[in-house]
């Protein structure tokens, strides 16, 4: 529910010029929370529209759980 949550209200405070449902800015994109859902966050930490290959790169266990927030790409920043 969280992640509809954002969803919704990225979609709310933006606007939807081709009026396919969802808002321009997150067209192609995914919202990225700052704290990971998994790892105990929330909407009220607070969240971003990010692309795909930047949200989905973080470092995951043999189960699929997040190990690191930081991505490879970050970390050699």
């Amino acid at each position: 529910m969280e992640r509809q949550r954002a969803r919704r209200a990225i979609d709310k405070k933006h606007p939807d010029k081709d009026k396919d449902g969802k808002a321009d800015v997150r067209e192609g994109k995914d919202i990225a929370h700052r704290k990971a859902l998994s790892n105990g966050g929330s909407n009220k930490d607070g969240y971003r529209v990010q692309s795909a290959s930047a949200n989905r790169s973080f470092k995951r266990d043999s189960n699929g759980r997040l190990v690191s927030e930081v991505s490879k790409r970050e970390r050699r920043k």
